[in-house]
């Protein structure tokens, strides 16, 4: 699994010294929304600068590309924060460090070639049809419908399930996006001090950016592993037949073929284990993923029979 990973990071300061930094560059923003600006000379070397111009607070983020701070892939965790500091210190002239700022995000993201365009919307659709699960609910996203994108926030863990159609993103350009017709991104990403501090226990901006780039595979798919259910998609037909076939315990295939029933009808995996009402639905859970297959089931209108499991595609 190719992992890519970016930072944000925060620098609240007061109003003069905001605006006297904003006027130095000014020429060189692009006005991304209102009251935020956007420097990209430094984006081919790993940082974008972004000034909030909020009527409260005067913010400066830095969305930090690691990859594009270093030499090279596997060495990007070590080189990063020190070339980091280094664009920072450059940029503003030495008045501000690395370590002035506050890491408030991180984003972790891999594009699954799916082989198909189709099957790009098919994963989104089933996405969908897990809903709600442990720890997170669905939201809403501006520029992402449901069409096209699936996007569930956590409840209280300051973190973010998104899996969307990479096409969509560069629609505009044709030529770009037929190349990219094939692939579903997905992305979790750390969105409050509190996630941060999950991972990592360094209070040093730079310390945290090292540590979580070293971790960043686990990160990921400690929240793929909550949002999605391992094994096979199937039409419901053919995963009650696999279960009545392969099961041999009556009291769990029983749960397993009512699951199955349930997940549709709850529209939500989550609320269909508590429908359920068995005390071990871990055990249940297991048996569906040593047979290899999901309990959540294609819905008949989807022309395809089957969905390979998205764990199938990680393993590359």
């Amino acid at each position: 699994m190719h992992l890519k990973n970016t930072f944000e990071l925060t620098l609240i300061i007061d109003a003069n010294k905001f605006h006297k930094l904003l006027d130095r560059v000014f020429n060189d923003l692009e006005s991304f929304e209102e009251n935020m600006y956007v420097d990209h000379n430094f984006t081919s070397k790993g940082v974008t600068i972004i000034y909030h111009d909020s009527q409260y607070k005067k913010r400066i983020k830095l969305i930090v590309n690691p990859y594009r701070l270093s030499d090279s892939e596997e060495t990007a965790h070590e080189k990063a924060a020190r070339k980091l500091d280094k664009r920072v210190n450059s940029y503003f002239n030495y008045k501000y460090q690395l370590n002035d700022f506050s890491l408030t995000g991180m984003t972790l993201a891999t594009d699954i070639d799916v082989r198909d365009r189709e099957k790009v919307s098919a994963y989104i659709k089933m996405l969908h049809r897990i809903g709600k699960v442990k720890g997170f609910s669905p939201s809403t996203n501006n520029w992402l419908n449901d069409n096209i994108g699936f996007c569930l926030d956590g409840n209280s863990n300051g973190i973010q399930f998104m899996a969307h159609n990479l096409e969509n993103l560069c629609r505009e350009q044709k030529s770009i996006a037929k190349k990219l017709n094939s692939l579903l991104r997905v992305e979790v990403r750390l969105v409050k001090p509190k996630a941060i501090r999950t991972y990592t226990n360094k209070s040093v901006v730079s310390e945290q950016i090292a540590d979580l780039s070293v971790i960043g595979q686990k990160i990921f798919l400690d929240t793929f592993m909550r949002v999605v259910p391992f094994g096979n998609f199937y039409k419901k037909d053919k995963a009650v037949e696999i279960i009545r076939e392969k099961i041999t315990d009556g009291t769990i295939r029983r749960r397993m073929l009512r699951l199955v029933e349930l997940v549709p009808e709850k529209k939500s995996l989550i609320l269909a284990q508590k429908a359920l009402q068995y005390r071990d639905i871990d055990r249940v859970m297991k048996a569906f993923t040593e047979l290899n297959v999901s309990p959540v089931t294609l819905p008949k209108s989807m022309k395809l029979k089957s969905l390979d499991s998205l764990y199938s595609y990680l393993e590359g």
